[in-house]
């Protein structure tokens, strides 16, 4: 089932009052929202009570958890020891997820340095071979989610991220559709532009993933290196527009979770979207 909600929580959340992520089980639910991604990106902090807390009152509300690992997980790092705490970050989340009741992690896959693009990405899928050895250490089920990526200079391409998810079945695309149109400068326009990348993904992963991808979707700001800051859906400057994306979900009924990263208006602009796919969903019965 397709589920819709935000990264972390908007700041009409904290005008109404509200303090603890706990408490946006019901306020999400209360708006008709059916997601929310709890974001680690500066560190695994968080502690088993509220980490159990939180497991119970999504789960009452029927609100589907996922986690975002720290954002300076570089596979690509010519340390070896940046390379183990890049494995660490992805274990320690991916344990923190399980005790929240979240089976999907995201991750950055890695930046380029000073290196060639393609010694990186072959360094990136050398290292992304170590943590999928680490992670069958684990006996319950879960997800990690490559991330496509918004700058030049980063690792995460869609073609990259599919190839990094060939390696392992555990692995699934996170499909920020605002980093993809950021890194190919604008090119998100059209109904048939969407249908080019879903396409490569039903080429590259011809199981479930191909269905069940993990999308973030925000406006983004970019310039002559990519991505530069997140933007809210009032922007009328910089897309990407969700509308045509939408009709290519109804058309392959896909069953995607899409979060989405709107600078502060995050639960607003996800519930936008539900309706958007609602509305042209209802068009084509």
């Amino acid at each position: 089932m397709i589920k819709f909600g935000p990264s972390g929580n908007s700041l009409s959340f904290y005008e109404e009052g509200h303090k603890h992520t706990f408490e946006a089980a019901k306020w999400l639910a209360e708006k008709g929202l059916s997601a929310f991604e709890y974001s680690f990106g500066r560190g695994v902090r968080i502690n088993d009570e509220s980490a159990e807390l939180i497991k119970n009152e999504f789960s009452a509300h029927g609100i589907e958890i996922s986690v975002h690992a720290p954002y300076y997980t570089n596979f690509a790092s010519e340390d070896d020891v940046k390379i183990q705490n890049s494995i660490e970050y992805v274990k320690q989340s991916v344990i923190a997820a399980h005790k929240m009741g979240a089976k999907r992690t995201v991750f950055h896959p890695a930046s380029c340095g000073k290196m060639d693009r393609s010694e990186a990405v072959k360094r990136t899928y050398a290292s992304l071979e170590l943590l999928s050895a680490a992670l069958d250490e684990f006996d319950f089920d879960f997800i990690v989610c490559p991330e496509t990526m918004g700058k030049f200079n980063q690792i995460g391409t869609i073609d990259e991220v599919l190839g990094f998810c060939k390696t392992d079945k555990r692995f699934y695309p996170c499909l920020d559709f605002g980093h993809i149109n950021s890194y190919t400068q604008g090119s998100l326009k059209t109904e048939d532009d969407y249908k080019r990348l879903i396409d490569k993904i039903f080429d590259a992963l011809p199981d479930e993933r191909a269905k069940n991808v993990h999308v973030h979707f925000s406006k983004i700001q970019y310039g002559a290196k990519g991505e530069i800051r997140h933007l809210t859906f009032a922007d009328k400057e910089y897309g990407p527009e969700f509308e045509p994306l939408a009709s290519v979900i109804v058309k392959y009924d896909l069953s995607p979770h899409i979060i989405c990263e709107s600078d502060g208006t995050m639960a607003e602009d996800a519930l936008y979207m539900k309706n958007v796919y609602n509305s042209i969903r209802r068009a084509n019965l």
